[in-house]
C-alpha cells in the first residue's frame, strides 16, 4: 500500500492537503499523526476500513505533515565512510563511529521545511563542494516501529562538514536541504534489508563540457552526469538499531521519518549547480518510488 500527500486546493496556501491511499483520497480529516499512533499490526486493517474516496487527480507533495521530525544517520556505509574521511581535515572521527556500537544520528529536518517530489531542492550560497545523498527513510511510529520507508535525499554541503565535523548541522540544515517522497510505502520490515538504491543527476547539456556535451547534441536536452547504485544489505547497521537510538532518550508522539545514510557518492571532483536534476529510485522493479527534484 501506497500513501501520497497531495496538495487539492488552488486557494490559499494555509489550504488543508489531502492523503491517499494508492491513488485514491481519503476522507479529509485523516492525517498521518493518527496513524503513527496506531500499533503497527493495526495499521493496514484501518485503513482497509476507510471508505474510499474518488481517484485523486492532484500534485504530491512531501509525504510528511508539520509536526513530523525527519532525523538522519551517518557513516552507515562503507562508501560513506571512505568519503567523509577524505573530504575531512579529522579523519579518524568517522572511522570511529564507522566501529563504534553507537551510531551518527543527527537532526535533519522539521516536517514543514521537508520539499516533495517535483519541489526545489538547494545549495548552500556559502558553498562549493555540494552533493545529494540518497536514502532510504523509515517512517517509524510512535512506539518505535517501522512502518514503511519512502525515498530520501539529504543534502549535503561537504566542504562545510570537511573543515570542521562540528559544523555538520550548518552542512546538513538548512532550507532545501530535505526531499522526500513520492510517498510511503507501507511495509513489513523484512522487506527492508535488500533494497536496491539508485540515483542519475542531470544537467543541461548547455552545462556539460567536452565530450559529453558535443554526442548529446541533437539526442537529448540534458545529459546524465552521474549515475550509481547500492542496496540496503550494504549497511552496516540494521534499521531497527537506528531507530532503537533514536527513540531510546526521546519521544515521537507524532512518530518520525530516518534517514539511513548514503551508499552513493559522486567523485570528488564533482558538486551540484543550480538547474541540476536529482533522481532518486529506491525500491525493487516494479514496486519503485522515484524523487525527482531540481536544484536550486
Amino acid at each position: 500500500m501506497l500513501l501520497t500527500r497531495h496538495q487539492t486546493s488552488t486557494g490559499p496556501h494555509w489550504a488543508r492537503p489531502r492523503w491517499a491511499l494508492d491513488g485514491y483520497l481519503l476522507p479529509a480529516s485523516f492525517d498521518l499523526s493518527l496513524l503513527m499512533e496506531l500499533p503497527n499490526s493495526t495499521i493496514a486493517r484501518f485503513l482497509q476500513s476507510i471508505a474510499m474516496g474518488e481517484k485523486v487527480d492532484a500534485p504530491v507533495i512531501a509525504p510528511i505533515e508539520p509536526v513530523q521530525e525527519v532525523w538522519a544517520c551517518g557513516v552507515t556505509y562503507l562508501r560513506s565512510r571512505d568519503a567523509r574521511k577524505e573530504e575531512s581535515t579529522v579523519k579518524d572521527v568517522y572511522q570511529k563511529v564507522y566501529e563504534a556500537e553507537r551510531p551518527e544520528i543527527f537532526y535533519k529536518s522539521a516536517g514543514w521545511r521537508v520539499q516533495g517530489h517535483g519541489q526545489p531542492v538547494r545549495i548552500r550560497a556559502d558553498s562549493q563542494w555540494n552533493v545529494p545523498e540518497p536514502e532510504m527513510t523509515l517512517v517509524v511510529n510512535s512506539h518505535a516501529e517501522i512502518i514503511g520507508y519512502c525515498a530520501g535525499n539529504d543534502m549535503s554541503s561537504r566542504d562545510i562538514e570537511g573543515e570542521n565535523p562540528l559544523y555538520l548541522p550548518q552542512a546538513k540544515v538548512y532550507d532545501g536541504a530535505c526531499a522526500l517522497g513520492p510517498g510511503i510505502m507501507l511495509c513489513d520490515t523484512a522487506d527492508l534489508g535488500d533494497l536496491p538504491v539508485r540515483m542519475e543527476i542531470h544537467r543541461a547539456i548547455g552545462e556539460v563540457k567536452g565530450v559529453a556535451a558535443q554526442a548529446a547534441v541533437g539526442k537529448a536536452t540534458t545529459s546524465a552526469l552521474f549515475s550509481g547504485e547500492t542496496s540496503t544489505s550494504q549497511m552496516k547497521r540494521k534499521p531497527s538499531e537506528l531507530v532503537t537510538y533514536l527513540y531510546r532518550e526521546m519521544k515521537f508522539p507524532h512518530g518520525a521519518f530516518v534517514l539511513t545514510g548514503t551508499g552513493i557518492v559522486p567523485p570528488n571532483d564533482f558538486t551540484l549547480q543550480h538547474g541540476d536534476v536529482v533522481r532518486i529510485m529506491i525500491g525493487q522493479a516494479g514496486a519503485e518510488l522515484t524523487l525527482e527534484n531540481t536544484v536550486e
